[in-house]
C-alpha cells in the first residue's frame, strides 16, 4: 500500500467508528496492518493530527483512554454529546470498538 492510500485507509476507518465509542491509535493501526504491512501508533497519530479534520477525530485516543494532545477539551465535549462513557480525564477503554463489529 502505497502512503497516500494508507492515509485514506486510516481516515475510513476512522469514518467507521459508531458515536458513542473510540479507538486507539494503536487499534487502529493494528486493523490495517494487514492490508499494509505497517502497525505504528505513531504514524497513525501523526495522520490524524495531519489530515483527520474531517472524520471524526475525536474517537481516536491513545490507548490510555487520553484525549487528542491540544485538543482535550473539544474532544471531551464531542464525546460528551454522543454519549461515549468517560473516565478521569479521558474515554473509559470500555467503550472500545474494533471493526470486527460493525455498526
Amino acid at each position: 500500500m502505497r502512503p497516500d492510500e494508507y492515509v485514506e485507509a486510516v481516515l475510513e476507518l476512522v469514518e467507521r467508528i459508531p458515536p458513542g465509542r473510540v479507538m486507539s491509535y494503536g487499534a487502529v493501526a493494528d486493523a490495517l496492518a494487514d492490508r499494509s504491512g505497517r502497525a505504528s501508533a505513531r504514524l497513525v497519530g501523526s495522520i490524524m493530527a495531519r489530515h483527520g479534520g474531517g472524520v471524526p477525530w475525536h474517537r481516536v485516543v491513545n490507548a490510555a483512554g487520553r484525549l487528542p494532545p491540544g485538543h482535550e477539551r473539544e474532544a471531551r465535549e464531542r464525546l460528551r454529546a454522543e454519549g461515549t462513557p468517560l473516565r478521569g480525564p479521558g474515554a473509559d477503554m470500555r467503550a472500545s470498538w474494533s471493526p470486527e463489529e460493525g455498526m
